[in-house]
């Protein structure tokens, strides 16, 4: 990457690691924060920084524009085509919810949300009495319960109602299954779950990852290698890719039972599909290298030529050959520099190597994707445009970076990115700005300043309006991918969209090519990639680096949208809300989420959020041979 390899250090994220090195101890190292981007404190949303739902209502010109629809209408006659199909579907509805099986569905999902495992088998008792019909979706309410309860009683009631359901003729589907592979789980029965699974898979229901999870638990509780390893196996043969729960339960069972390669085939399954480990992963891979069985299961002698071509065969960061080496492990702490040396062993991490192919596979399964979520001849004119008007040194999410740290959206803060981003590159081309085509019409676009710019950069090639009704992320980040340029954002892409593109190569992308900025009165600054890649290493000597995130990560929120959205912090759950509208009808939306998600959840204030700014904190385990037998040859 040209742009980032020629910037000074002084501009790349620092991380921070975990240290100690020497024989026998462990040293703890002041651990200093990534420079993060917090959330603005003006995004973080009290009950008093929003509008009131109804005061949206009350807005005058609203009213207005509502009456003169209203009246325009009944002026002109209209009418629905078929009234009594309205009124037909209604009484249908309220026919069905009325019903026995209705209310007793109801009823039975209230004791869901409360947890209430006797009333609802009470429930269930009474209406088997009074000879209800009940679906599926009973039955799986039942079952969940049941599965969920840790009395005994509960759990064989749960058997008693899935072979009644067998009884009645209730086709079972995935959640079914689930539910009684949990239940079997309980009773500590692993292989009644595992058959459960297979059973699905017999009856055409493709099964998830959770219904997997009992019979492999269950098997890694129990210590059972061999049963373990054939769920891991059957999983794969389903297309199931197993999570860092999963491979972490495999992993303590490996370490538990002193299984040497078993233990280096999951970490080099975690480099892949986890990368950053959490801290209790971190825990059972730490207990691995202070055990003895650590110490010998190591090549006395290797073949350092073979080691090095298969380091560049597989892009740097492994070798795949096996532990090198036997002696003691020492377990330590460390951070790295800005340039990705480490400062206890002084080795430097490698930047992986992203594939060509993976990169030009990757963008043309994003147009595929985004021609099928967007408007095909919106975003066919797009890769049109951009074939003729590009590449681009940078891309910028422009509705990003203007409402970051601000009120209202800010062209002289995108500029400030704009003109930031063009002296770092190496051509001196002006990035490229993707911004929705609502931005640049009325408000702060209006005013003469504003124009003009608009009007430099749609001269310059630099400016891409999106459509009305499009989603802008999907213009931004394919023109990112197909330029092969940096991407300045503060989106996590995290959202539902982004989990269409997968684990494997997005992560891996995101890392070399994703720019974060904060701002402030001294202007933007960036952060741009970090100059090697934070994901498990393994080094040609033997030493391992374990990236490994501490806590609950919390990103900055998207500023460009009305969202309200969960963050999980120390094991309480608090909503952030936040309001962006360019006109009322956008304001009375955010105002109705607001109220709507208020009435249930807790508030994060942002007194809170500004105490606890260093959420984000990373750690590295380093794991390193001290080679007292034995030399690589």
């Amino acid at each position: 990457m040209p742009l980032a390899a020629s910037l000074p250090p002084s501009l790349f994220r620092s991380y921070s690691f975990l240290s100690g090195f020497k024989p026998k101890t462990h040293t703890l190292f002041p651990l200093p924060c990534y420079a993060l981007e917090c959330v603005p404190s003006h995004c973080l949303c009290t009950r008093l920084s929003l509008r009131p739902f109804f005061e949206h209502l009350r807005h005058e010109p609203l009213r207005r524009t509502l009456g003169v629809t209203l009246s325009t209408a009944a002026a002109a006659g209209v009418v629905s085509p078929n009234p009594g199909a309205t009124v037909s579907t209604m009484s249908k509805k309220k026919a069905r919810r009325d019903s026995p099986e209705g209310i007793l569905r109801h009823q039975l999902g209230l004791c869901s949300k409360s947890g209430d495992l006797a009333q609802a088998l009470r429930l269930y008792d009474e209406a088997r009495a009074a000879a209800t019909s009940l679906s599926v979706h009973h039955f799986n309410i039942l079952l969940y319960l049941c599965s969920s309860s840790a009395d005994p009683v509960g759990l064989e009631r749960g058997f008693q109602i899935y072979r009644q359901m067998g009884l009645d003729g209730v086709a079972p589907n995935e959640a079914t299954f689930t539910s009684v592979a949990r239940l079997a789980a309980a009773k500590e029965d692993p292989d009644l779950a595992f058959d459960l699974v297979k059973q699905m898979s017999s009856a055409g229901i493709p099964p998830k990852l959770r219904s997997f999870g009992p019979a492999l638990f269950g098997f890694c509780k129990k210590g059972d290698v061999q049963k373990a390893h054939e769920v891991e196996a059957y999983m794969a043969s389903s297309g199931i890719e197993p999570d860092e729960a999963e491979l972490a339960a495999l992993l303590e069972l490996n370490v538990r039972k002193g299984r040497g390669e078993g233990v280096y085939r999951l970490l080099h399954r975690m480099r892949v599909t986890v990368r950053r480990v959490s801290g209790s992963t971190a825990e059972i891979i730490e207990s691995w290298f202070g055990s003895e069985v650590a110490e010998e299961v190591g090549l006395d002698k290797w073949d350092v030529r073979k080691v090095k071509e298969e380091m560049v065969k597989g892009g740097g960061g492994w070798h795949g050959q096996g532990w090198l080496g036997r002696g003691r492990w020492n377990v330590g702490r460390t951070e790295m520099d800005g340039s990705g040396v480490c400062q206890q062993c002084g080795e430097k991490l490698t930047c992986i190597d992203i594939d060509p192919v993976e990169t030009e596979d990757f963008a043309n399964s994003l147009a595929k994707l985004a021609s099928q979520r967007e408007v095909r001849a919106d975003f066919m004119r797009f890769k049109d445009w951009l074939d003729r008007n590009g590449p681009f040194d940078a891309v910028l999410d422009a509705a990003n970076i203007g409402l970051n740290n601000q009120q209202v959206f800010s062209f002289f803060q995108v500029n400030c990115v704009v003109n930031g981003m063009r002296q770092m590159s190496p051509s001196k081309k002006l990035p490229l700005i993707i911004l929705h085509s609502h931005r640049l019409k009325h408000g702060p676009a209006d005013k003469p300043n504003n124009k003009r710019l608009l009007e430099s950069w749609r001269r310059a090639g630099a400016l891409y309006a999106t459509p009305p009704g499009s989603n802008d992320d999907w213009y931004w980040l394919y023109a990112a991918v197909r330029c092969r340029c940096l991407l300045v954002t503060n989106d996590e892409m995290r959202d539902h969209l982004f989990e269409l593109l997968g684990t494997g190569f997005f992560p891996r992308w995101k890392e070399k090519h994703q720019v974060r900025l904060t701002v402030s009165k001294d202007g933007p600054t960036f952060h741009m990639p970090p100059p090697f890649s934070v994901v498990i290493q393994e080094s040609e000597n033997g030493g391992w680096h374990i990236p490994t995130v501490l806590g609950d990560e919390i990103e900055t929120p998207r500023q460009d949208d009305d969202v309200a959205e969960w963050k999980k912090i120390k094991e309480e759950m608090y909503i952030v809300c936040y309001v962006s509208g360019s006109d009322i009808l956008q304001d009375l939306v955010a105002g109705f989420r607001y109220h709507i998600f208020s009435k249930e959840l807790p508030l994060l204030s942002g007194s809170l959020l500004s105490s606890m700014r260093f959420w984000n904190l990373a750690l590295i385990f380093l794991f390193k041979s001290y080679l007292s037998r034995g030399r690589g040859s």
